[in-house]
């Protein structure tokens, strides 16, 4: 079975069962606009089907990981040295490459390789760009961290084969979806609270009217008969309210990545759909008042 080969803030590992759950027992393709690490789709491995995602960095990883041989890959991941130095040296190098307008074959290569090397080896696994669009996280602080990940590597190449992978902004699946698939959103999260920040996943960020387009999206991917899942926190709720097609569910998560320890651990998540309960994998349902 597939796994993420990334540690990511907001994956969703901790609750597969409890968003696959809502999941129609039966569709036809599966889409996912928000991949991220990739917890839902990985795990699900559908036959077929698309993943999006803004950061192209990341993209371009997955790209490499399915079109290369994941041999390639491996082979790159092992040049990596675990050392302050050369990780600010490799954070420098994958700043420039993203630089770059137009890489070769072994360019993407190499990025994709040092992604993979500083995602593990940053502090606390996070992603953060700054308004520049550069990579700013420093070093974290690991005693024998593993960034050549060869098996994940080989498990991915086979589950991306008949993916296809976008670099778009999330409304590219109101094109490509179709009657009877399933697309699950997991869109960068409104803030909880006055001080949260969730925008620095991208430079471009993602406000309260993407929040609202997500919205409107969904709702017209039902009129188009798509099942929809979408998780998000607590204040989307309101958004969803009136919108008589849609119910909505609060579940409890783990969060474990966090650049504050103390906003570390369980939190309220919302998981928002339109699969009726007696269609879905799922017949228990707590739901959110």
């Amino acid at each position: 079975m597939a796994a993420p080969i990334l540690k990511w803030a907001g994956g969703k590992r901790q609750l597969l069962s409890e968003i696959t759950g809502r999941f129609p027992a039966e569709f036809e393709r599966y889409h996912e606009p928000f991949v991220g690490g990739g917890a839902v789709y990985f795990h699900l491995e559908p036959e077929n089907g698309s993943i999006n995602d803004l950061n192209d960095r990341l993209v371009t990883l997955y790209e490499v990981i399915r079109d290369r041989d994941p041999e390639a890959l491996i082979a790159e991941n092992r040049t990596h040295e675990h050392s302050e130095e050369y990780y600010y040296d490799a954070r420098d190098e994958f700043n420039e490459l993203h630089e770059l307008d137009e890489k070769t074959a072994d360019e993407r290569l190499r990025e994709a390789s040092l992604f993979v090397y500083l995602n593990r080896t940053c502090f606390n696994g996070l992603y953060r760009e700054n308004s520049s669009g550069e990579f700013n996280v420093p070093v974290g602080r690991y005693a024998n961290p593993d960034w050549v990940q060869a098996d994940r590597v080989r498990a991915l190449h086979d589950a991306l084969q008949d993916t296809t992978i976008h670099n778009e902004d999330f409304e590219y699946v109101r094109g490509v979806a179709t009657e009877g698939d399933l697309v699950y959103f997991d869109p960068p999260y409104e803030p909880v609270s006055t001080t949260a920040d969730f925008t620095d996943y991208h430079a471009e960020g993602f406000d309260r009217d993407d929040q609202r387009r997500l919205r409107d999206l969904a709702v017209d991917l039902d009129e188009m008969g798509v099942s929809v899942v979408l998780s998000n926190s607590p204040p989307v709720a309101e958004l969803y309210e009136g919108v008589d097609q849609f119910t909505v569910h609060v579940v409890e998560a783990t969060r474990a990545i966090n650049s504050d320890a103390d906003n570390r651990g369980e939190v309220a998540e919302v998981l928002i759909t339109n699969v009726r309960p007696e269609r879905q994998r799922r017949t228990t349902l707590s739901t959110f008042e």
